[in-house]
C-alpha cells in the first residue's frame, strides 16, 4: 500500500508541474533470489516482482501450460542469482501485491526478451504498461509471425487472452 501511495504522490507531483518526478515504487535494483516462473521473481530483499507487459505460460498446476517450463528456464537462465535493475511504469503493484516493473540484467530488458522470443504474450492491465503497450504488441506480432516459442509450439497458445 505504501508503494501505491508513493507512486500516486510522484504522479501528482508530475501532473502539477513539479518537474519530471520519477515513479519510485520500490528498489531500483536487487539480486534475484528465486525465479517463480516465466514472469515473476523474488529478490533477496523479499519483494516479489512481476514483469510488466509479459505474461508467460504457467509452469505449475495440472501438468503446467504448454511452454511453461521453457519460459521458466529461459527466465531463470537470465536472472537467477544475478543483480537486476528495475524500472517502474504507471502502476506500482498488481492485485496480488507484487511490484510491477521492467527488469533488466546486463543492459538487456528481460520483459522484451520474453515477448520477442515467444516465451510470453503481452498482458496489459491498465494503467500498468500503457506507455509501452504498442512496442510490446509489435514484438509479439513478430514472434507470432516467426512462430517463435509458444506461437510455434502450442495450440491454443496458453497465455493468449
Amino acid at each position: 500500500m505504501r508503494a501505491l501511495m508513493k507512486g500516486a504522490l510522484a504522479c501528482l507531483l508530475a501532473a502539477c508541474g513539479e518537474g519530471d518526478a520519477e515513479v519510485s515504487c520500490g528498489p531500483a535494483s536487487g539480486r534475484v533470489a528465486e525465479v517463480l516462473d516465466g514472469d515473476t521473481v523474488v529478490l533477496e530483499s523479499g519483494e516479489r516482482v512481476r514483469y510488466l507487459l509479459a505474461d508467460a505460460p504457467e509452469r505449475t498446476g495440472a501438468g503446467g501450460d504448454c511452454f511453461g517450463p521453457e519460459a521458466h528456464a529461459f527466465n531463470r537462465g537470465l536472472v537467477e542469482g544475478r543483480r537486476v535493475t528495475l524500472t517502474y511504469g504507471e502502476a506500482c503493484e498488481d492485485r496480488f501485491g507484487r511490484l510491477l516493473a521492467y527488469v533488466s540484467v546486463e543492459e538487456r530488458e528481460v520483459n522484451t526478451l520474453l515477448v520477442e522470443r515467444g516465451h510470453a504474450c503481452v498482458l496489459h492491465v491498465p494503467p500498468a504498461g500503457r506507455s509501452r503497450r504498442a512496442e510490446f504488441q509489435a514484438l509479439e506480432a513478430q514472434a507470432r509471425l516467426a512462430r517463435r516459442g509458444v506461437w510455434g509450439a502450442c495450440a491454443p497458445v496458453p497465455c493468449q487472452r
